[in-house]
């Protein structure tokens, strides 16, 4: 069966897998409001309802009685790049270099902040592991359009890296990572700091990452609109983050990952996804690349699991089980981190593999 770019006129297929009846019953107390498709002629007032309601946490709410060190940063950015804003936590009185999960926020590259995401980052990985975080506030599209929030986060993790010593972190042992937009930033970001031989990264943590911009995968038809995405939403999301390159053959991996041709030299991944959301399949193949290069990744599929589902229902078993799993493994990576080298950025080895994965919109 063909697709077209979006969609638009193929029917989604009849057989979808049921959703866990935890996160069921948690989707249908929710109502259809939030789950209204974003458009273009809605795309302003929804950005401007998720500024006025999305949690905005203090930093004195962040300090949380003592228990944590907060710095509010405003950072250099590149070139003729504006500053960037950076939300830094540490556990109080800690001392010695900690160990950076360096974090990026979700919200379709449209919507969401750098401090909402704090209170169960700290929680549940900061506090644990003892590491620090710093989550980045990168300018939203459509008024910053592709590269412009990328140009952001790397120049923000320039810099985190260069302060290693005033910030207390090691500057060795760096993870990026992010949830949704915010995990293809940080697949993104991976690709860049590779291909521009900038600082090393330990690993990257890529929750549901939003990669393809194509839309024309089995699973962005299969599940449109029956979780909390559909393609209309996805397709203006797309557009507002690139402008006239939407759809463009060219488009760089930088700004949609699943357009990425060379997956080698990559430091490990830990991706996670839903078997009842859009991205699973984009997500999917973006670890069977990684393996086809060379590379580690440890894939996820959470049966019966929409996009967002741990943040829609927390106490559902099957959340529990997705957050342990991604806590095991920051701490694998982190407890084998203090005895081996860093897997460091920099150009693909001579000689490398390319392995396309630009292509999914043949036969399924």
């Amino acid at each position: 069966m063909n697709l077209s770019r979006t969609g638009a006129s193929a029917p989604r297929p009849t057989a979808v897998p049921p959703f866990d009846p935890e996160l069921s019953a948690a989707l249908e107390s929710l109502g259809k409001g939030p789950r209204e498709p974003v458009t273009p002629a809605n795309l302003a007032a929804r950005q401007e309802r998720d500024a006025a309601t999305r949690p905005r946490p203090t930093a004195e709410d962040l300090r949380a009685d003592g228990r944590f060190e907060v710095a509010e940063l405003t950072v250099p950015g590149l070139g003729d790049g504006p500053d960037v804003a950076l939300v830094s936590v540490r556990p109080a009185g800690r001392e010695g270099p900690l160990p950076l999960l360096y974090y990026m926020h979700g919200g379709a590259m449209i919507m969401g902040n750098a401090w909402s995401v704090l209170p169960r980052i700290l929680r549940e990985w900061v506090l644990p592991l003892d590491l620090a975080v710093i989550s980045v506030e990168y300018r939203l599209a459509p008024r910053t359009r592709y590269p412009g929030p990328l140009e952001d986060c790397y120049a923000g993790l320039l810099w985190a890296t260069g302060h290693a010593a005033e910030l207390g972190i090691d500057a060795d042992r760096v993870i990026i990572g992010g949830k949704s937009a915010g995990g293809g930033l940080a697949a993104a970001l991976a690709l860049l700091v590779r291909d521009r031989g900038g600082p090393g990264i330990l690993g990257q943590l890529l929750l549901c990452p939003m990669l393809d911009d194509r839309g024309c995968t089995f699973s962005s038809h299969q599940m449109s609109g029956l979780g909390m995405w559909d393609l209309l939403s996805h397709e203006t999301a797309w557009k507002a983050l690139l402008g006239d390159r939407y759809g463009a053959a060219d488009l760089p991996p930088y700004a949609a990952p699943a357009r990425a041709t060379d997956l080698s030299d990559l430091p490990p991944a830990f991706i996670d996804v839903g078997s009842a959301e859009m991205f699973r399949d984009e997500d999917v193949s973006y670890a069977n690349a990684i393996w086809r290069a060379g590379g580690q990744a440890e894939l996820h599929v959470w049966p019966g699991a929409y996009h967002g589902f741990d943040g829609l229902a927390p106490r559902a078993a099957i959340s529990k089980d997705a957050r342990d799993a991604r806590t095991r493994w920051l701490r694998r990576l982190l407890d084998h981190s203090r005895s081996t080298e860093p897997l460091a950025g920099g150009s693909p080895a001579p000689g490398a593999k390319t392995v396309d994965i630009a292509s999914p919109c043949g036969e399924w």
